[in-house]
């Protein structure tokens, strides 16, 4: 494994008196797998941000979210999450189809909190996999390569009012997704979702959609 410091994070540390600091929180901190005092808030989570890599070397960040335990703990070293269906662009599953290096940031704004985890991930569209998570289209699997605490002292502290109506879940209908609505989308959507706009009420223009999201309508 590849230390955690290179030379661009070390010429920093030395302009601001921080190595001594750094390697400290490295031996106290860092962790290459789950521990007990991780556990808790992990499996707690109902979401987080997903970090990958493109084709070009561009990053990707993405907000995955779920009922609260969508991330299960397989053991150890190992985590998975569910990919839902989403806009068809793929872009975090593409990536890590080509780059399996990935970056999760788990934040509780509630109680201000956050962990961070590197590791190496891998997706599976196999029957036992999709198993695991009700409505998933894959599961990704993730080998921990290092995960911490991360410090908590600019954290806003939000107040969670509702999940979201479109996550899957037992024995309940999941809401249609408005985006499908926009006219220009109908002749490209899949025909498992022809049939949404009309479900709807009609198809929309993207400006409508736009405001729908400000309203927070969708």
């Amino acid at each position: 494994m590849q230390e955690l410091y290179g030379k661009q994070h070390r010429e920093l540390q030395q302009d601001f008196d921080t190595v001594k600091l750094a390697d400290a929180v490295n031996a106290n901190i860092v962790s290459n797998e789950i521990g007990e005092e991780h556990r808790g808030f992990i499996e707690s989570r109902d979401m987080f941000f997903l970090t990958t890599i493109d084709h070009r070397g561009y990053p990707t960040c993405s907000y995955k979210g779920g009922n609260p335990g969508f991330i299960k703990i397989i053991d150890s070293k190992t985590l998975a999450f569910p990919s839902f269906d989403g806009n068809g662009m793929f872009l975090s599953m593409g990536n890590i189809s080509i780059n399996n290096q990935v970056g999760m940031l788990l934040i509780d704004f509630e109680t201000p909190n956050r962990f961070r985890i590197h590791g190496n991930a891998s997706i599976h569209r196999d029957e036992e996999s999709l198993k695991m998570f009700l409505g998933a289209e894959m599961v990704v699997f993730v080998n921990i390569v290092e995960i911490f605490v991360n410090c908590a002292r600019y954290i806003h502290r939000y107040k969670r009012i509702a999940s979201a109506k479109h996550v899957p879940r037992e024995n309940e209908s999941v809401a249609l997704p408005h985006w499908k609505r926009i006219d220009g989308l109908q002749e490209v959507l899949p025909a498992r979702d022809k049939h949404i706009a009309e479900a709807l009420g009609g198809t929309i223009t993207p400006e409508q959609y736009v405001e729908m999201v400000l309203k927070g309508e969708t």
